[in-house]
């Protein structure tokens, strides 16, 4: 009986050491694994790490070439303050010497006060005999804005040049004359324009805008002239109508110059109702462009059957130019 009970002991104990050992085993393969594995977070740690420090490195580089920017843009404008401050003392010192210049003249305003005064005196003395002496000047005077009884008196002038194939072919060399002419009538003006009868103009780039007068855009219009050829009716209205409902504004003194050879349009007498309809007359009478015309006689040296549109240019221009303040001047020569 006591030799079964001790064989059941033994076998209690060697059951339980199993357990402990499997325990143990188990432990010992998980720290195993868990080894394992910490390589590769450690890894894909790194390499994140090391994508965030190039990402900051370009924007530091970024804003290092930003910096640059400001302080080059800064530099500038501490040079061009200190510019403006130079020109201030500058102004200041002229402004300090004017000053100084106008007290010292200041005494001499009573002295102006007396000539004026007698000058007013001697205009009263005036007789009646040299007031209409220079009311006859006054005349004279008045008369020399014409040139060739042509007036010259516009500060604003417009050609409106006809170039159908007739004008181009025989007229052209009298034409560049005619213009260069014209404008050496006019020393200096405010704005020149060329058109051609269609109301095409030479210069695109100012369509509907001025063409600033100097010496260079002179010779550039005479230039462009020489080989300038766009299709034309021969009727000049077109451009007339187009020449005044855009460039007219009130104050300005404006000339147009029509040159042409022929008028091959249905009705003269509609042609200058219409021009009347737009050039209107202000409370003096006077309308708001004149309108010269040059005459080529270019049809009268063709067939005879060609004739009749050159008088009938002939007929309207002197009817436009008579009731638009203008001169019509009717050349005896197609060639220079």
């Amino acid at each position: 009986m006591k030799k079964r009970e001790r064989r059941d002991m033994e076998a209690f104990g060697l059951s339980f050491l199993d357990c402990i050992c499997c325990g143990f085993g188990a432990v010992i393969l998980l720290l195993v694994l868990t080894k394992f594995a910490e390589p590769v977070l450690l890894e894909q740690t790194t390499d994140e790490l090391e994508a965030v420090i190039t990402t900051l490195e370009e924007q530091l580089e970024d804003l290092k070439g930003e910096t640059r920017i400001v302080n080059d843009r800064l530099k500038s404008k501490e040079e061009q303050l200190s510019e403006v401050k130079d020109r201030v003392a500058r102004l200041q010192g002229d402004l300090s010497r004017i000053q100084g210049q106008f007290s010292s003249s200041a005494d001499t305003a009573s002295v102006s006060s007396i000539i004026e005064g007698q000058l007013a005196e001697a205009r009263q003395r005036l007789t009646e005999e040299m007031k209409r002496l220079q009311a006859n000047q006054y005349r004279r005077a008045v008369d020399d804005t014409t040139v060739g009884g042509v007036p010259v008196d516009s500060e604003y002038i417009i050609f409106i040049i006809d170039t159908s194939g007739s004008m181009f072919n025989y007229s052209w060399p009298m034409v560049l004359r005619k213009v260069e002419e014209t404008l050496q009538v006019y020393p200096q003006v405010k704005g020149i324009q060329v058109m051609n009868d269609m109301g095409n103009y030479m210069f695109t780039r100012y369509s509907g805008k001025w063409i600033p007068d100097s010496p260079a855009r002179r010779k550039a219009i005479i230039n462009t002239l020489k080989t300038w050829n766009p299709f034309s009716n021969s009727s000049p209205v077109e451009g007339i109508t187009k020449a005044i409902q855009t460039f007219y504004e009130p104050g300005k003194k404006i000339s147009l110059y029509v040159f042409g050879d022929e008028f091959t349009g249905n009705s003269i007498e509609n042609v200058i109702r219409t021009v009347e309809l737009i050039n209107k007359e202000d409370a003096r009478g006077d309308r708001l462009v004149r309108i010269h015309a040059v005459g080529f006689p270019v049809m009268f040296a063709q067939a005879q059957n060609l004739q009749y549109t050159g008088l009938r240019f002939a007929t309207l221009m002197r009817a436009l130019c008579d009731r638009n303040g203008g001169t019509f001047v009717g050349l005896n020569t197609f060639r220079p």
